[in-house]
């Protein structure tokens, strides 16, 4: 097991490095477009798909939530593996496994291989999440699909789902493991509005 500074260091690191890569301006380069000019301008899986279609944001989709998988499982290797039986990151895996997750939410927010213009994080923090506490994960995605089935949108079923991860975390953790999870949230948070002033601020522009 790495001793606890240098875990939480590797944590930190290799969480914003995995989170750096921007998934989505790859995809879009294939395709001839950056998704931060065009469409809201969101280098992540929404623009791409309303822009390209399923097929080309389905990768995009894959990589963003595999980012925070990556970095979750990177934390919980260098921390000694710290799981219950239902794989619920404890112990002395807990700190490092959200420090990876917020500092890989923060690269794709902000990534250092983009010009430090990224997305929401929405699916990174899905991702880590997975990693934190699979089966409210599970629980999750079963919310997701009774949601987006009745509703007929995917949309609608995943922001009730992800919404609704903490208090499915509830049966798995401590409060306060749910509250660290609730303080990730607000990181998407904090670049939903960061996002929205970035707009007020071009739309003024133009209409100058």
């Amino acid at each position: 097991m790495t001793p606890e500074p240098l875990c939480a260091l590797v944590a930190l690191i290799g969480g914003y490095l995995l989170g750096s890569v921007p998934v989505a301006v790859l995809v879009g380069r294939n395709h001839g477009f950056d998704p931060r000019e065009t469409g809201d301008r969101n280098p992540g899986f929404w623009n791409v798909m309303r822009s390209l279609g399923w097929r080309a944001a389905v990768p995009v989709f894959a990589g963003d939530t595999l980012k925070g998988v990556l970095a979750g499982g990177l934390a919980l290797a260098v921390s000694g593996a710290h799981t219950t039986g239902t794989g619920v990151v404890t112990g002395g895996g807990v700190v490092p496994v959200y420090l990876a997750v917020a500092a890989a939410m923060a690269g794709h927010a902000w990534p250092v291989f983009a010009g430090f213009r990224g997305g929401r994080s929405v699916l990174t923090f899905v991702g880590g999440f997975a990693v934190i506490c699979p089966p409210a994960f599970l629980l999750g995605v079963v919310v997701l699909v009774l949601t987006a089935l009745p509703a007929r949108s995917f949309a609608a079923g995943a922001r009730v789902a992800v919404f609704g991860l903490p208090l499915l975390q509830l049966f798995f953790t401590p409060l306060w493991q749910v509250a660290a999870t609730g303080a990730l949230m607000c990181l998407i948070g904090l670049r939903f509005g960061q996002a929205a002033r970035s707009s007020q601020a071009r739309r003024a522009v133009d209409g100058t």
